[in-house]
């Protein structure tokens, strides 16, 4: 009974839209929770086991870099051990980029839902504030002549109520859809970057190699200057 008697005050109290708007922000408060623990899951933003596999690899220790890799928690480690795993196998680039693709899908799963709330909150809270000053006039001139300035201003309190939960709802819910997607815009360029690494190894070793060879050429140099002293 005490849950009944909450909600026939909250619809005398803000009408219908506030209790559409706190529904609204215990399913987005469901959500937010959801992918806080999918994020934390998932290993989004640690990456340090997978970068000293990819160092590893990037260095041509391939069975450092796949005994690193297994010890990795991330969404990620499965896809780039199926890579160093798969290395001269045709359209091999292509595959890994759809795959890591779906992967990033299945954590951006739910923005599309916070962005929706982030912008209809505030309308639904407009909406609630326009009906509410409809009904404050409409009582105002049922009134007549007897005007109570209070019938009014009691009216239009409770209308801007709604407007009020309305941007409390969106503004949070806008707060943390920026910051889910920020997170996952790093992820697509580590995961590029992870990628790339492995289907183009041995940087390091070209870098060192270039390295080598100048040295070489600079005594062959030396070497032949001494010759024509």
């Amino acid at each position: 009974m005490k849950s009944f008697d909450v909600i026939r005050e909250i619809l005398a109290l803000g009408g219908p839209v506030v209790l559409i708007l706190i529904a609204v922000s215990v399913l987005t408060l469901g959500v937010t929770l959801y992918k806080l623990w999918q994020f934390a899951a998932c290993g989004v933003g640690r990456h340090r086991v997978l970068s000293d596999a990819l160092e590893a690899w990037d260095a041509g220790e391939r069975q450092a870099a796949q005994r690193r890799i297994c010890e990795s928690r991330s969404y990620l480690a499965p896809l780039l051990r199926a890579a160093m795993q798969a290395q001269g196998q045709p359209d091999l680039e292509g595959r890994l980029e759809a795959e890591a693709g779906l992967a990033l899908a299945g954590l951006e799963r739910g923005f599309r839902f916070l962005d929706t709330v982030a912008q209809l909150a505030p309308l639904l809270g407009l909406f609630g504030t326009v009906l509410g000053m409809i009904e404050a006039f409409q009582n105002l001139q049922g009134a007549g002549s007897s005007v109570d300035p209070s019938l009014l201003a009691g009216g239009i309190w409770v209308a801007l109520l709604t407007t009020a939960v309305g941007l409390a709802v969106a503004m949070p819910t806008s707060m943390v859809l920026a910051w889910f997607e920020s997170r996952t815009a790093r992820e697509r360029v580590f995961a590029d970057k992870a990628l790339q690494t492995v289907l183009v190894p041995g940087q390091a070793e070209s870098q060192a190699g270039s390295q080598s060879t100048g040295q070489v050429r600079a005594a062959e140099a030396q070497v032949a200057t001494s010759f024509d002293a």
